[in-house]
């Protein structure tokens, strides 16, 4: 980077690598065009809505974006350096320095016939332990029981790959005291002076919310009437947790627009609502009738004075039989 300050970075691919290495390159003063086939930047996760505040940002800082197109092939000198970029749209462009940020699959052919593979991974249970149960598989790698989905999936992000990691060393040394590990899907990012967050799974229906103009803004993604995902830029740290605890809560949404109005203010609502309450365990006696508890101490001194009443009872009744 140091020796290409000045000179052209083409960064081809436009999702999490490359919008992160495109803010990298051009704080570091180096000329930045992303190229992607995509119609807009992080296609997998950003609604149209959402990644063009994100484009509109970039170009303010310099980066141009190219597309509709991809790589095609490298034009290089005779040190083997490359000197342009071609596209398959016939275009080319100089360049001083290549990022290619296009994704990964994982290589699980070493694994074939070994372990059981699912969804593009090594499928695990939930404490990270393959169909061989000496064998550990996590991070991008591993498709694993994710509960707020009730499914399994592969996840592609550090979160997961860290978290996953230190369950599965938990498990390990730990084996009976462990619990399942129940995650809830995580991808953030913090470039320029922007900072987003993402909770959840982007499916249904999707509700933007906030100021788009550079403020706080967000999204919910609304699934046969559940709230399943939640987007926000620019929030504080309880916005953040409010967000996260939402979406794994699910509540209940009967009105797109009463929740776009609403906007974060729902989350942080539901948020903070106490879980509800399970009905008090019961007790039943033979009779079939059914106790409430706890038996406060009315009741119980009740009882008592009941229970002495009728003891002194059935002594006066003896010694007045054995008189007769």
């Amino acid at each position: 980077m140091e020796s290409s300050s000045g000179g052209n970075a083409i960064v081809i691919g436009g999702g999490y690598i490359g919008m992160e290495c495109a803010a990298s390159l051009v704080i570091s003063r180096i000329n930045v065009t992303m190229v992607f086939p995509e119609e807009h930047c992080m296609a997998r996760l950003f609604t149209p809505k959402i990644a063009s505040f994100y484009e509109e940002f970039y170009k303010s800082k310099g980066v141009k974006f190219v597309k509709g197109t991809i790589l095609s092939s490298f034009d290089i000198d005779s040190d083997g350096k490359v000197t342009a970029v071609n596209l398959r749209d016939g275009s080319s462009l100089p360049a001083d320095m290549v990022v290619v940020g296009i994704g990964i699959r994982p290589n699980t052919s070493l694994f074939e016939g070994q372990l059981t593979l699912e969804k593009g991974g090594i499928k695990v249970n939930g404490n990270m332990q393959s169909s061989n149960n000496s064998v550990y598989a996590v991070g991008d790698v591993a498709t694993f029981p994710v509960k707020v989905f009730g499914e399994s999936r592969r996840l592609e992000h550090v979160d997961s790959a860290r978290k996953s990691a230190r369950h599965a060393v938990t498990a390990i040394m730990e084996r009976h005291q462990v619990d399942e590990f129940d995650y809830l899907p995580f991808f953030y990012s913090r470039v320029f002076t922007l900072s987003w967050q993402f909770y959840g799974d982007n499916v249904g229906d999707v509700v933007h919310f906030g100021d788009f103009s550079g403020g706080t803004f967000g999204a919910y993604w609304v699934k046969k009437g559940q709230l399943v995902g939640s987007f926000l830029e620019g929030g504080t740290k309880e916005e953040y947790e409010a967000i996260a605890k939402a979406t794994k809560l699910k509540p209940e949404v009967e009105d797109l627009a009463e929740l776009e109005r609403q906007g974060l203010r729902f989350a942080v609502t539901v948020s903070q609502e106490p879980p509800p309450s399970s009905p008090p365990p019961r007790d039943i006696i033979s009779s079939g009738i059914v106790l409430e508890r706890p038996i406060y101490a009315f009741h119980a001194t009740a009882g008592v004075v009941v229970a002495a009443s009728i003891a002194a009872f059935a002594y006066w009744y003896g010694r007045k039989r054995r008189r007769w």
